[in-house]
């Protein structure tokens, strides 16, 4: 993964924060969390086996921010069911990932995680 130190990447912040949200060990074959990162963009995605062929393992999207160098802020955004992004409100940014992810993890409108 490759960080920018210019903008409000913290790796290790990322990673506390996913391993915070995972499951408990005993079911990660069945659901897990993992996420990517590239061009200022974080993804947060679920892992788990496609129901009819378990051998195939998905990875489905569900949150995702990205950082404006411009603005300083990073943008908010949930996956529709319909496979389109679309900026989270009532909280479309935040000015820091920690931030993020405590919108995600709360989940007050249930966007994230349905």
């Amino acid at each position: 993964m490759t960080t920018d130190r210019t903008i409000d990447f913290n790796e290790a912040l990322i990673k506390q924060m996913v391993e915070e949200m995972r499951p408990p060990v005993h079911i990660r074959k069945e659901l897990d969390i993992g996420y990517a990162y590239e061009n200022n963009t974080l993804i947060l995605f679920e892992i788990r086996p496609r129901w009819d062929k378990p051998e195939e393992i998905l990875h489905s999207e569900f949150a995702k921010t990205r950082f404006i160098k411009s603005q300083s802020i990073w943008k908010i955004y949930w996956m529709r069911a319909n496979g389109k992004w679309v900026q989270y409100e009532p909280n479309p940014e935040v000015n820091d990932l920690h931030s993020f992810f405590v919108i995600v993890k709360e989940d007050k409108h249930a966007c994230f995680f349905g």
